[in-house]
């Protein structure tokens, strides 16, 4: 295939799975209900696979892609196509179905909802696709590890595609990264022997390929923009020449994004393949010695278009870089595309009817970004191209954008430079910290607590929506916030927890619902994307300098705190979490807005404290998740998160207790610069994990207090007194009693009261039987 004689050649990486109104979430959490049948769930998934094929053909795609849409995650279709079930859902027989891929990501069929789960599988571990917001299922291998072609999906959705006239290049994940991204539950089992099992499978999926008539396929190794052992490094050469061998007419694009090659730049000139996915957007600094170095005869797709935000495209930087590319490779060799899937931007910007104009015309979500792609496609082999309209017409937003007044605040600027080292520490060291709040709040050994929120109930929503479309009015709505608070504090007490919170009925979702309060920060109506499985987030996009205007939190939260004489804790989300889930404003550094967002919730804790709350929590899940990929850019990095967290959090007086929170990230490799936040308590999560943060503990002495996310609250499974026990016991092999705190892994808000109130139960009971075991303890020592 080659270029038109019109424009350049042109493909995509993914388009989003979600549905243009959030689909597939619906019809997810419909069938997961038993509300739905599979037909149903397959049927408004084929409408969604069959919308984005439209869309791309209509967009002028010269190769549309097929196989990048995902019930769950693409990971765990891998998996589920290779084979690898770990054997405790092997109970399962026949062939790898829905349920049990539903199963392996969320513990539990749909049918045993709400059941006792103590039989019950748990679910795979999850974390972080590399410094994105979305989460994958972490495959795992076993000792004598089997591999088998299991799962029809792709070539199922490629004779779908091909059924419909669309011819479509399929997209996998690359073998040696979905090795790579695995994890070995036996330190025995060696890497050759995992690529030497799973390359026949590999050989067998791109055979079937091609005989369906398949002219590309793409495979994804986004671990090309990491750091890889030299095994690593050599398996490329391995698998790629045997893999060319074994099916030699199928042309293999291979894909990397996320960053730059730099070592690993000679992998990819090297190996047999027909084609290199270049991140342009990321790694445009090392295009030139990429140029230099590529075999003509092959094809280079450039990442043009950014993947990860949503900002228009400067085309005439843009038509820079294809030039010059040009002067290298020939036209029918050069391909142009996002940086990366679009699973990570919004659907559309039709379905934006609010959103300010202005700010507006600088946005591109995925179709805005696939036409984009087109128009610089068909302006690369112009010869006058500046005077064509849609050229003119970006040139203009993308001027309006820089000299807007909507983007610059000298006062916040004013502020961020006085900034002091004192304004950065707490005025005595923990330990003298602790003795004076253990007076202050008196709490017990092993004290519970939750991650933050509760249900937000069919209600909640319900009232939420009623009173933005003017239903019913502030008063009323503010009435039933205030009764929804007041259970959920008697609940609370009922079920025995040592520290409260107010269950952030307010509140839509942790990020959007600060950045409709922050100056600098925009909400879009639709602008959905998914995190993982049916759970979507719509994140906030900073387009200027932020600062707070009001106080966001405390109405709730100190009339929480008159409703209990125990401890409630006023919830806040982290700057490095506002900044990383939201979509960053691309025309200075990310540390300066970073510093802006810390300033404003500075302003907000020391408005908490002076309000009464002595409990102040300041979320940082996204701390490990923005994290550089290669491991020389970290501590640059390190350095202004864990500032900007203490630029919020310092301000207090030694009474009043910060805790923070991560969650589904590995920590192990940064647990001393998370030591550096100085948070007085820091909950992470330890349940999907297989306590390997444990282990973490034991190699480095965390100076103060720790809360184990002892209930995974991404499964409805409900977890057993034992089980909780089981997992405070092991804790307790590397910290000290005094220090261990209890808690869920991450807030509740979408599990539902059924699941909470057992779950909660057993965490106070387990909490309270191992306060007891230590009290007989004493007492037989005394």
């Amino acid at each position: 295939m080659s270029s038109s004689k019109n424009h350049l050649y042109t493909h995509i990486l993914g388009y989003p799975r979600i549905g243009s109104r959030r689909q597939l979430k619906f019809a997810l959490e419909s069938y997961w209900k038993g509300e739905s049948s599979l037909h149903d769930l397959i049927q408004a998934a084929e409408e969604i696979k069959k919308e984005a094929w439209e869309k791309q053909q209509k967009a002028q795609i010269s190769l549309l892609c097929s196989n990048d849409f995902s019930f769950y995650d693409h990971v765990l279709d891998t998996l589920c196509l290779v084979g690898a079930v770990p054997q405790r859902f092997k109970s399962h027989n026949g062939p790898i179905s829905l349920d049990l891929l539903f199963t392996m990501a969320r513990g539990m069929e749909k049918s045993r909802r709400g059941q006792d789960s103590s039989n019950i599988p748990h679910p795979m571990e999850m974390t972080k696709w590399f410094d994105t917001n979305y989460h994958y299922i972490v495959p795992e291998f076993e000792k004598d590890q089997h591999f088998s072609l299991s799962s029809s999906k792709p070539f199922e959705e490629f004779k779908q595609a091909k059924f419909l006239g669309f011819l479509t290049k399929p997209i996998l994940l690359g073998p040696i990264s979905f090795l790579f991204l695995g994890k070995k539950k036996d330190p025995s089992i060696k890497n050759a022997e995992l690529i030497a099992k799973i390359l026949p499978i590999y050989e067998e999926i791109l055979k079937e390929f091609y005989s369906l008539g398949a002219d590309w396929i793409e495979l994804d190794e986004p671990i090309l923009t990491l750091d890889i052992s030299t095994e690593w490094q050599k398996a490329f050469y391995e698998v790629y020449t045997k893999l060319k061998v074994a099916v030699p007419s199928l042309k293999i694009l291979l894909a990397t994004y996320f960053g730059a090659l730099k070592e690993n730049r000679e992998i990819v000139c090297s190996i047999p393949i027909d084609g290199l996915h270049y991140d342009c957007t990321r790694a445009g600094q090392e295009l030139q010695g990429l140029l230099q170095n590529w075999d003509k005869n092959r094809v280079l797709s450039l990442g043009i278009i950014d993947g990860r935000n949503v900002w228009k495209n400067d085309f005439s930087q843009s038509l820079k870089i294809i030039h010059h590319a040009l002067e290298f490779i020939p036209v029918e060799r050069l391909w142009l595309a996002p940086s990366c899937s679009l699973l990570f931007v919004p659907v559309s910007l039709k379905e934006e009817k609010q959103l300010n104009g202005e700010i507006k015309s600088w946005l591109a979500f995925a179709d805005e970004k696939i036409e984009e792609l087109a128009t610089i496609a068909r302006l690369a082999l112009e010869e006058n191209y500046q005077n064509d309209e849609q050229y003119k017409e970006n040139q203009r937003a993308i001027q309006q954008r820089k000299t807007s007044g909507l983007i610059r605040d000298q006062s916040v600027q004013q502020r961020l430079a006085a900034l002091k080292e004192k304004d950065l520490s707490r005025k005595n060291p923990y330990r003298i910290r602790k003795e004076i709040q253990a007076k202050k709040l008196g709490l017990p050994l092993f004290p519970t607590t939750t991650i933050g929120s509760f249900p937000q109930t069919a209600e909640i929503r319900k009232m939420r929506s009623r009173f933005r479309l003017g239903h019913i009015t502030e008063e009323q709505y503010d009435a039933f916030i205030q009764e929804e608070i007041k259970k959920v504090v008697r609940l609370q007490e009922e079920i025995g927890l040592d520290v409260l919170v107010h269950g952030e009925f307010e509140r839509t979702d942790m990020v959007e619902y600060f950045g409709e309060k922050l100056k600098g920060f925009l909400i879009t109506e639709n602008g959905w994307v998914q995190s993982y499985g049916s759970r979507c987030v719509k994140p906030p996009i900073i387009y200027g300098d932020v600062s707070r205007q009001q106080p966001m939190t405390i109405k709730w939260s100190k009339f929480a705190q008159s409703l209990s004489s125990k401890p409630m804790k006023g919830m806040l989300t982290g700057p490095v979490t506002l900044l990383q889930w939201s979509f960053v404003r691309d025309d200075q550094p990310r540390k300066i807005t970073a510093k802006q967002i810390a300033l404003a919730i500075r302003d907000e804790v020391k408005d908490l404290e002076q309000n009464g709350l002595g409990v102040i929590q300041i979320d940082e899940p996204a701390l490990r998740e923005g994290l550089p990929l290669r491991k020389i850019d970290w501590n640059d990095y390190l350095e202004w998160a864990i500032e900007s967290f203490r630029i919020a959090s310092s301000c207090v007086e030694d009474s009043t207790q910060i805790h923070t929170h991560m969650c589904y990230s590995e920590f192990g490799d940064i647990i001393e610069a998370i030591a550096k936040l100085d948070a007085d308590v820091i909950s992470l999560e330890a349940s999907r994990s297989g306590l390997e943060l444990i282990d973490s503990f034991a190699r480095f002495r965390y100076p103060n207090d720790i809360g184990l996310g002892v209930w995974d609250i991404h499964s409805p499974r409900i977890p057993t007194v034992n089980e909780i026990l089981d997992t405070l016991k092991k804790a307790l092999s590397v910290l000290p009693k005094e220090a261990l705190w209890v808690n869920p892994d991450c807030g509740l808000k979408t599990r539902s009261y059924e699941e909470v109130i057992p779950s909660l139960r057993n965490m106070v009971e387990a909490a309270h039987l191992l306060r007891k075991e230590f009290e007989a303890a004493a007492t037989v020592n005394s």
